[in-house]
């Protein structure tokens, strides 16, 4: 019963450790969270919503639905709709940033893509004319098209073009980064958490050790 109060004080130390630690931790997430913000601000990612708060592509609620179920029903993603806020139409959130990498690639998926052939083309057995062409994408990815097909070929480097590309590979790193952030501040919450148990813990360890020693 002697060593009570060492004990209690080196839990309160440890506690005191921990919430310090935690602290620092949530510091730099929070840093993060606002750093992400503001290159989005200054990028001008926005959300779009009509006066009834529903997401909305070019002003139509049909289009915002279509991507949300590109999103949801194509690619499974668990998508929280209260992380979509109308009253913030900043990009601030994972799920966010994910409906606009959906965005992209729908009007992509679903683009029509024009191509010009200077001079009359044969492929497996069929002429394709010089002249315009128009190709419809049809829900086709990168490595989807025949890139030997003198028209589905240029139609697959026009529509998944390297701007295309560059903006949902920019989108990607933004998820990545929003997730982590939100690991980070959740984690220093646990941390700090985990310091308050150990010092109150370790202040009534001491305080039992001391009354012990009176008796």
């Amino acid at each position: 019963m002697k060593r009570l109060p060492i004990v209690g004080i080196f839990f309160a130390l440890a506690g005191i450790a921990f919430l310090l630690a935690g602290g620092a931790a949530l510091g730099m997430a929070k840093a993060g969270k606002t750093s992400l913000q503001a290159v989005y601000k200054a990028q001008n990612l926005m959300m779009t919503y009509d006066a009834n708060g529903n997401f909305t592509d070019r002003d139509k609620v049909e289009g915002g639905n279509a991507i949300l179920s590109l999103l949801t029903n194509d690619w499974k993603y668990p998508l929280r709709k209260g992380s979509l806020d109308p009253k913030n139409p900043l990009v601030n959130t994972p799920d966010e940033v994910m409906v606009q990498y959906a965005r992209i690639s729908y009007h992509t998926l679903h683009s029509t893509q024009t191509i010009t052939l200077d001079k009359d083309v044969e492929y497996k057995g069929q002429t394709y004319n010089a002249g315009k062409h128009d190709f419809a994408v049809d829900g086709r990815y990168w490595q989807d098209f025949d890139r030997a097909h003198p028209i589905e070929g240029a139609a697959r480097s026009q529509a998944w073009s390297p701007t295309v590309l560059g903006l949902l590979a920019s989108l990607q790193a933004g998820f990545a980064s929003h997730t982590l952030v939100e690991l980070a501040f959740y984690f220093s919450l646990l941390v700090m958490g985990l310091g308050m148990i150990f010092l109150l813990g370790g202040i009534g360890i001491a305080y039992a050790g001391l009354k012990e020693r009176k008796k």
